[in-house]
């Protein structure tokens, strides 16, 4: 997700502490192989309860792929009396907050990009936990030794104010049209999830994918003039400042629902083919005082119920796009048309790319190419 964090403070931080590689060793901390030992065990739920009086989390407001309703009925499942807080961040604010914060942690768990996994277990900032639910993951969509979990998953598409766009872009090609210039949401991958997974979603749309970046390099070097110097945000878009936006098809979807409930007509479309982007659930290793609770928690998020919970938000769940859940027709009442995602593929092998790659990619061929 974005985030408020202040961006001179972030980037001076990341700066500090350099190179390709956001956190140094020496900046992980350690923690004792008992702590560690408990981390590998089920959670103890009279424990959880004591722990989730102040379910502290990053990354995950209510209102963000239905987490309200996510942690309400896990309290109810569990008998939990539990005041969720929660501060709204980045998947890479998230992991900074995490080290920074070992010594005195607060948050319990935290959303995060895919892409992100592998950057969090470079860093050292997740336990060696798997509940049980998540053998049905295959690799790449969990942490090689545990700490994060595939949730859910967006697909990068386009949202179009068509008062103002007489001719609506069907594919990622179509936004090289002369008359879109300057009216194209503008992209980062170096900072932004949704980013670079659209950057991913470019390779596979023009016959490329993790393994060759080269096709996605082409493409985003055409696009670059279309990009708008405005910001892109629900408000740019009624405006019709930045009349075509990228993000993920359920964000898209809330956009629309936004300007035409103001008479604004909109549209929202899968350009092509196009990638299935999970979003996970992170696991904060140093919070050992809320271990249980954690457990218990990252094990509810793969349930039947959450993974329904998810899906009512407009997004495809982690197991029903894997083929382990069946949904209602109640809970994908805000989807677009499954018609729509006939050219959405699933990325060959997410262990073979992150987005410190991707960031390292776009600044370099991309931006200095």
């Amino acid at each position: 997700m974005l985030y408020s964090l202040n961006r001179r403070r972030l980037l001076q931080y990341c700066a500090m502490l350099g190179g390709s590689t956001l956190l140094t060793t020496a900046c992980r901390g350690s923690q004792s192989t008992r702590a560690l030992d408990e981390w590998s065990q089920v959670p103890n739920l009279e424990r959880a309860k004591e722990q989730a009086h102040e379910f502290i989390t990053y990354g995950m407001p209510p209102d963000w792929a239905n987490y309200g309703e996510v942690v309400q009925t896990f309290a109810q499942r569990y008998g939990l009396t539990l005041n969720h807080i929660d501060t709204d961040m980045s998947s890479l604010e998230e992991i900074i907050k995490f080290d920074a914060e070992k010594n005195n942690p607060r948050a319990i768990c935290a959303d995060i990009g895919l892409l992100y996994g592998a950057i969090a277990e470079r860093q050292g900032v997740i336990p060696p936990y798997l509940p049980e639910r998540a053998s049905i993951l295959p690799q790449g969509f969990k942490g090689r030794e545990g700490g994060w979990v595939a949730t859910l998953t967006g697909v990068p598409a386009l949202v179009v104010n068509v008062d103002v766009v007489k001719t609506v872009p069907q594919t990622w090609d179509d936004l090289l049209a002369p008359e879109f210039r300057g009216k194209v949401s503008a992209m980062n991958p170096a900072r932004a999830g949704n980013a670079a997974t659209a950057f991913l979603a470019w390779a596979y749309a023009h016959g490329g994918d993790e393994a060759n970046m080269a096709p996605a390099i082409a493409f985003a070097k055409k696009l670059l003039p279309q990009f708008s110097s405005i910001p892109a945000n629900t408000q740019t878009l009624e405006k019709g400042e930045v009349p075509i936006q990228i993000n993920y098809d359920f964000n898209c979807s809330s956009a629309a629902e936004t300007l035409r409930a103001k008479q604004i007509r909109a549209e929202v479309v899968i350009p092509g083919v196009s990638i299935y982007a999970p979003s996970a659930l992170m696991l904060n290793k140093y919070n050992t005082a809320k271990m249980d609770v954690a457990k218990l928690f990252m094990d509810y998020v793969l349930s039947d119920e959450a993974q329904t919970a998810f899906a009512k938000f407009g997004a495809r769940p982690i197991r029903y796009v894997l083929g382990d859940l069946k949904l209602p027709d109640a809970a994908k009442a805000n989807w677009l048309p499954d018609d729509r995602y006939n050219q959405v593929q699933q990325v060959h092998d997410w262990t073979k790319i992150d987005a410190e790659q991707i960031g390292q990619i776009w600044r370099n061929a991309v931006l200095g190419g």
